[in-house]
């Protein structure tokens, strides 16, 4: 028994790490909690049978850290992402711009007018009294965040549509903008 819920414990914390370290929205990172919920339960199993109490009331605390970040992200911030899905949604049918969540901007690619990816966004900053949005910061190059650089690529040059962002400059150009404040 100790063997098996050992096991099960290291795949179970092994798949929930993966998935919660990979930021691909809420219902992912709900379902890595719910995942880790299961491999501290089979840590429990394994330290009260063997008696090593550390392990055992380590993962009890865990086992409610992993219950609260299943009510935040499968809960709370998945009703939050709906809700902004079903208001970009609802602004479709609107006449007028389209709206889109800014928070989705993370991560899409930036594509240049001949389709190919120049860049990725990471963030959009906007106008604290207009609140229009000014620029965004975008990634080049580099892999895992090694030998990348960021850049502020003004929102003038950008159009948002169907889940992607689109600008007319080509990578070049892209990498000589101005380079985003690091520190």
């Amino acid at each position: 028994m100790v063997d098996i819920a050992g096991w099960i414990a290291l795949v179970a914390t092994c798949v929930a790490a993966l998935m919660t370290a990979s930021n691909l929205g809420a219902r992912v990172t709900g379902w890595g909690f719910v995942i880790f919920t299961g491999g501290a339960l089979a840590w429990i199993v394994v330290g009260f049978i063997t008696g090593q109490t550390q392990l055992l009331y380590s993962n009890l605390f865990l086992a409610a850290v992993d219950i609260f970040g299943i009510w935040r992200w499968l809960g709370r911030r998945a009703r939050i992402s709906d809700a902004s899905r079903a208001e970009e949604k609802l602004s479709a049918r609107q006449p007028g711009d389209d709206l889109f969540s800014v928070a989705g901007l993370d991560g899409l690619p930036v594509k240049s007018q001949d389709g190919v990816v120049v860049a990725h966004a990471v963030d959009a900053l906007a106008a604290c009294i207009e609140g229009r949005i000014g620029y965004l910061i975008v990634r080049v190059g580099g892999v895992g965040g090694v030998g990348e650089t960021l850049h502020r690529l003004p929102w003038a040059e950008v159009t948002v549509t169907d889940g992607e962002v689109r600008t007319d400059l080509a990578a070049a150009a892209i990498a000589r903008l101005p380079e985003a404040a690091a520190r």
